[in-house]
């Protein structure tokens, strides 16, 4: 991936350092254990039991990056990952007792970075934390080659510096973070087959962990809310499987 202005390593550490985690989880014990270890390592930790306490301290305050448990009493973290989605939220890294890959599948499906089965330990997260604080930090200072222009597409226009995404009847429709990441990708390849290492590259960055499930659901979940156009323009899909070789985005993309 090309970057303007590319950024080393240790100026992308250094980059983290002072960085804020919001951990989401109703148990105390471990709160308490994931804010010291985190706060040793030079993250500025806010820590709170369920999604009530949570809200409130988004009204005052914004975050790099939240450490969310699913199992939680009262709204669970699925309910809470849907709504920081949908609202513009940090990026997610889910924890869960229930560590099942259907589950795991679950929390990706739903915009969460990554999802790790709980006891886990302090380590691993801390490397996940790293490892999604580094793709943001990649990407903002990414210079794609469609910037902030306006696009059309099967009836869709898309703003991609506001990331503003319109469907053919002019209502906004809500893209997670690794949604539009996607979208911008297919955008920016038109017509050609991607396969699966150039979408987790162009769309999740060469450091995230990669594996095929994560795209086909990434990929799944973004032809879902595209299906619509695809119709108006009298086109099967806008995403279509090109067996044994990747995805292709159908469309002409033009400037608005």
């Amino acid at each position: 991936m090309t970057l303007q202005g590319a950024m080393s390593a240790d100026m992308l550490t250094a980059a983290m350092d002072g960085s804020s985690i919001l951990v989401v989880d109703d148990d105390a014990d471990i709160r308490a254990l994931l804010s010291d270890f985190l706060e040793q390592h030079g993250f500025a930790v806010t820590a709170v039991a369920d999604g009530a306490a949570m809200d409130k301290v988004l009204n005052g305050q914004t975050f790099d990056i939240a450490v969310l448990d699913v199992m939680m009493p009262g709204e669970d973290g699925l309910s809470i990952l849907r709504r920081l989605s949908a609202h513009g939220g940090p990026p997610v890294i889910m924890l869960s007792a229930i560590g099942s890959d259907i589950d795991r599948i679950v929390g990706l499906e739903m915009g969460a970075e990554d999802y790790l089965p709980k006891p886990c330990n302090p380590r691993e997260l801390l490397a996940r934390i790293r490892t999604v604080l580094r793709r943001h930090r990649r990407q903002a200072v990414e210079t794609p080659a469609t910037g902030g222009k306006r696009l059309r597409f099967a009836g869709w226009q898309i703003d991609m510096g506001a990331r503003l995404l319109t469907d053919p009847d002019n209502v906004i429709v809500t893209l997670t973070d690794g949604e539009f990441r996607l979208l911008r990708a297919f955008i920016e390849h038109p017509r050609r087959v991607l396969n699966r290492d150039q979408l987790l590259d162009w769309s999740a960055g060469s450091d995230t962990e990669s594996y095929d499930r994560a795209i086909d659901v990434q990929v799944s979940r973004l032809r879902r809310k595209l299906e619509r156009g695809a119709k108006s323009e009298g086109m099967d899909e806008l995403v279509r499987t090109i067996r044994n070789e990747g995805y292709m985005f159908t469309a002409e993309v033009r400037p608005a």
